[in-house]
């Protein structure tokens, strides 16, 4: 299939900005409910450049998705919490499964999906500014396709372009994240290195990640994403570049560094407004990854759907106004939201933990039987004195 190389109208529904996962998926929900929609995506090939250490659990990917084996790098069953002075800790998965996925593949084939429900999806269109009527409600967009200038307008606008958000900013919501809630994070893509490809590792510490972790992600075929997040309130004991380079040399100093990726990711609460007239954020640019790991796949997706469903909605009814559009906020909330901010307090304290802290926690769940050593068994052996976030713990488990 060939993409589409013009816009074939002035006038959409709804225009997604934005064609990640988030993006993709609201334009998916967006068209299936019957609105003319546009997918923009400012780079030249959709999927690229990966920006992601690329892992999702089998239930996150399959809620919205039928899973596609091309897209899997590695199927992983076990993982292995090491603290500061490298005891390892095996944590009992229960048999469920996560991937690490191609994110390349996985991009372009959610965008393709949209194409098929009848989305028309544009690269190399660089949106720089929003269309506004007289009341600040939103109506289109301006962008540079191509060096040609262009005014697109829409009913709708959902904005879908990541942590950066200026659609957001645009439309005059509060996009801005506390340093505290920002990780500073860099990830090589290595080759040539032995790692057991359904297996991940998680590093905490001060000389990995300081208020944050280090991962190992198998791609299988001796490729590995190896990453970490420093906390923004910590940079100042190492540049996360810095760090890796250390990690990488010390660990792996047979590797090939294939790939190179820095940036921030949000690890904060959900902006607390994500809708105002014409306009919704979904995915990063709604702050919706999950502030414990900063994996944003699958909450990503979901706040799209969301969005995409809420859109289609307001167009069949003729309301595009905040008012409306907040039944999306209130859909994210009942959803994941609640979640969503208790698993925010508890971040606040694991990444607060000094090394003689983590090293004493390992020491302790280290003599649980692996079978019994899930997630809550540590968590519980964590928060023991702490029966607030025992709770929190508890219910986002169950996601109530």
């Amino acid at each position: 299939m060939r993409w589409r190389l013009s816009m074939k109208q002035v006038k959409y529904d709804v225009i997604v900005v934005g064609a990640g996962p988030a993006g993709s998926l609201a334009a998916i929900h967006a068209a299936k409910g019957g609105a003319k929609t546009l997918l923009l995506e400012k780079d030249r090939d959709i999927g690229y450049p990966v920006r992601c250490a690329e892992g999702v659990s089998h239930i996150g990917l399959t809620n919205y998705v039928a899973l596609d084996p091309r897209w899997i790098r590695s199927t992983i069953k076990d993982a292995i919490l090491i603290a500061p002075d490298s005891t390892q800790v095996p944590v009992a998965t229960n048999n469920e499964m996560g991937y690490i996925i191609d994110r390349r593949i996985f991009d372009y084939d959610l965008a393709m999906l949209a194409a098929k429900e009848g989305v028309e999806v544009q690269t190399k269109a660089y949106v720089y500014d929003l269309l506004k009527a007289e009341n600040g409600a939103v109506t289109g967009v301006k962008l540079d396709y191509m060096g040609k200038k262009l005014e697109i307008a829409s009913k709708i606008v959902i904005g879908a372009d990541g942590v950066e958000s200026r659609v957001g900013r645009w439309a005059g919501l509060h996009t801005a994240v506390k340093i505290k809630d920002m990780e500073s994070c860099a990830q090589f893509t290595v080759a040539g290195i032995n790692v057991d490809p359904g297996k991940i590792l998680f590093y905490f510490g001060e000389s990995w990640a300081p208020g944050g972790y280090l991962w190992v992600f198998p791609k299988g075929n001796n490729l590995a994403n190896i990453g970490l997040g420093v906390n923004g309130e910590r940079t100042g004991l190492g540049c996360a570049l810095d760090l890796l380079s250390k990690f990488l040399k010390n660990h792996y100093p047979e590797a090939s560094i294939l790939t190179t990726v820095a940036g921030g990711v949000p690890v904060a609460k959900t902006l607390k407004r994500i809708t105002t007239d014409g306009l919704l954020l979904v995915g990063d640019a709604a702050r919706t990854v999950n502030p414990i790991s900063g994996g944003g796949i699958a909450t990503g997706m979901l706040s799209g759907k969301l969005a995409g469903e809420i859109a289609a909605e307001a167009i069949e009814k003729g309301d595009f106004s905040n008012s409306y559009l907040e039944n999306y906020s209130k859909k994210w909330s009942k959803a994941q939201g609640k979640n969503h901010e208790r698993l925010y307090r508890v971040k606040e304290v694991i990444f607060r933990l000094t090394d003689e802290e983590l090293n004493s926690l390992a020491a302790k769940v280290i003599n649980i039987p692996v079978s019994e050593r899930t997630l809550l068994r540590i968590f519980k052996t964590l928060f023991m004195n702490r029966p607030a976030l025992m709770k929190d713990i508890l219910l986002a488990i169950a996601g109530l």
